[in-house]
């Protein structure tokens, strides 16, 4: 066997020794996770626009899974252009967090050491954002965009999680 042969196999051998560990450390080798739907996703986004029209805020509105993949977006009529980024970064956020985005946007207000995140990619700090959980497992996130004020891209999103509330078990 050659010295590169070698190599090769004391480094898959490594490779496999470090996986049984893993997967006996964690007591699975196979892990199984909720997600959420593309239909869930779409009911989602689609309720929150319309709690926001029905109050005359002209929004957007996105869904990401529990990766911050983009699942649904909806965009009322004439909602800006910035609408849909907005909604987007908001979901990603509140869902990589697993907290409303209101709530990590104060977290860095007062506390010097969380003052950069916003530096991450993806990562916005304003108001809008919600984590959708199924039970206490973070499945997605929904963010909304578009409105006056954080607060009330927050209530949209939350009127539409309450929406579906039934379904997120």
């Amino acid at each position: 066997m050659s010295k590169k042969s070698r190599i090769c196999a004391a480094s898959v051998a490594a490779l496999g020794a470090a996986a049984v560990l893993v997967g006996s450390a964690s007591g699975q080798s196979v892990r199984t996770e909720k997600n959420i739907s593309l239909a869930l996703a779409t009911e989602i986004a689609i309720a929150a626009v319309a709690d926001c029209v029905a109050k005359n805020y002209t929004v957007a509105a996105t869904v990401v899974d529990r990766a911050g993949q983009i699942k649904a977006v909806q965009r009322a009529d004439n909602a800006g252009p910035s609408t849909l980024d907005s909604s987007r970064y908001k979901a990603y956020t509140a869902s990589t967090f697993r907290a409303p985005t209101s709530a990590i946007m104060d977290n860095a207000q007062k506390n010097p050491g969380a003052q950069h995140l916003w530096q991450i990619d993806g990562i916005i700090l304003l108001a809008g954002g919600l984590p959708i959980k199924s039970g206490t497992e973070t499945i997605g996130g929904v963010g909304v965009g578009g409105a006056p004020a954080g607060s009330i891209d927050e209530q949209c999103a939350q009127a539409a999680l309450d929406k579906v509330k039934d379904k997120l078990n």
